[in-house]
């Protein structure tokens, strides 16, 4: 049954505060049948700078950084769009400070590797990376949808044709950064994600992001070995070449917690592991409801984005049980892009998950339709957003939660005494899964 059903709870509630927006929202949950599930709480390193110095001179595998550069060549370091949030001033300064002596600032470019996304705005970049970065170092936004700025690599991994940005492939020396926590489809997010899809042509991510890769049962969170989107991902990074890679872990409040740098596959399953125990908890049963947020701002700034959230949610609920979202969705669907029309264009979930099957071409905002339509098929989606009207949020199968408090309490009514409700604080930040299901590598 669509929507929520009206009802009561006895007594007794616990204040739970949900990542949203830039300052957060408090909810009142019953206290008797609440489970909060948060990251392992770990406290950002005392000198962030000195962490990452650190972790640039003593690698997890390879030689150190300032050994691999030569004066006179050129650099090229790849870093998260604005939807992320990577600590990318405090990472690129620290590359610099390494550098210093060897690399002058003409000879390095920045790529923000936007994958599909839209660029960022200067005054996104200055935000990103401070002002006096954004000012004497050349920054570019890498764009997919731009032949001219692309070079073909060849056939890597299971038949991908492979266009990278040209920027970046004809570097003397290429650094990727970023930073990890679990993927919806990718496994883990961060290392070689910073090349393929971040500086990848359309036809490259297109092909990585096929309906038949990200439907593979392995292509979730927190699996890379064995799942058909990672495993591509990690041949086209192996086979173009990366020379140096820095990834960060981040706590709740987006500080470093730690650095990883070196090699960079064993730099990253190095990260993965740590991430791991960190930021995925095991449940022994599953959910009537879960209520979920996207991690605030700024990966809540949609309801693309918000699928994110959503997904987390699915792995821990009960079939036919109800998934809140609280997220922002300052830019709505977004405006820009197909994902709206996509949600659209068949009238249930089954529907749409058989249009996109039966595709001989995907499109971008595919991915994430196909990942919700899972959802949905699983559970209904109800959503909390400043932006989108229940009008909106049911073009796109989901539907309006103005109170969420209230909701809970209707479900919890309707569900019986023995009814649980979980919440994700932070959302894809921690993923769920139920004990029985462990095993993830």
């Amino acid at each position: 049954m669509d929507g929520i059903v009206p009802g009561g709870v006895a007594a007794g509630t616990t204040a739970v505060g949900l990542a949203y927006g830039r300052v957060g929202l408090t909810v009142e949950l019953p206290a008797d049948r609440t489970t909060v599930i948060t990251p392992a709480s770990e406290p950002a390193v005392p000198d962030e700078a000195g962490t990452l110095r650190q972790a640039l001179r003593n690698p997890v595998a390879g030689p150190p950084l300032r050994s691999l550069v030569r004066a006179g060549q050129s650099v090229a370091i790849s870093l998260c769009d604005v939807t992320r949030p990577q600590p990318r001033e405090a990472m690129v300064r620290a590359i610099l400070d390494e550098l210093d002596g060897i690399t002058r600032p003409e000879d390095v470019t920045l790529l923000v590797a936007t994958g599909t996304h839209r660029a960022c705005t200067d005054e996104e970049i200055r935000g990103m990376l401070g002002g006096e970065l954004a000012a004497s170092l050349r920054v570019v936004n890498h764009d997919a949808r731009d032949p001219a700025t692309l070079r073909w690599c060849g056939y890597h991994g299971d038949a991908v044709p492979v266009w990278l940005n040209t920027l970046w492939v004809s570097a003397d020396v290429r650094i990727t950064t970023g930073f990890v926590e679990p993927h919806f489809f990718a496994g883990f997010s961060g290392g070689p994600k910073m090349v393929a899809p971040g500086l990848a042509g359309l036809e490259t991510v297109l092909t990585l992001h096929d309906a038949k890769r990200i439907g593979s049962p392995r292509a979730t969170w927190g699996i890379c070995a064995g799942n058909p989107v990672h495993d591509d991902v990690r041949a086209i990074a192996a086979a173009t070449g990366v020379d140096f890679s820095l990834d960060v872990a981040l706590n709740r409040d987006k500080d470093i917690v730690a650095a990883f740098a070196g090699e960079l596959l064993a730099m990253h399953a190095a990260a993965r592991d740590f991430v791991r125990v960190s930021a995925m908890r095991p449940v022994r049963s599953l959910f009537d409801v879960v209520v979920t947020t996207n991690s605030g701002y700024p990966l809540d700034q949609n309801l693309y984005q918000a699928v994110k959230g959503m997904s987390a949610a699915a792995e821990v609920v009960k079939p036919g049980g109800l998934i809140i979202c609280a997220a922002e969705c300052a830019d709505g669907f977004p405006d820009h892009g197909s994902f709206r029309d996509v949600l659209a264009s068949a009238p249930t979930p089954a529907g749409l998950l058989a249009s996109i099957a039966a595709r001989t071409r995907t499109v971008p905002d595919q991915w994430q339709v196909q990942v919700l339509a899972r959802v949905l098929n699983r559970a209904r989606v109800g959503a909390h957003t400043a932006t989108l009207s229940d009008a909106d949020l049911r073009s796109a199968h989901l539907f309006g939660v103005p109170d969420i408090a209230a909701a809970v309490e209707a479900e919890l009514a309707s569900a019986g005494p023995g009814a649980q409700v979980c919440v994700l604080p932070e959302g894809p930040q921690t993923i769920p899964y139920l004990e029985e299901s462990a095993g993830r590598t």
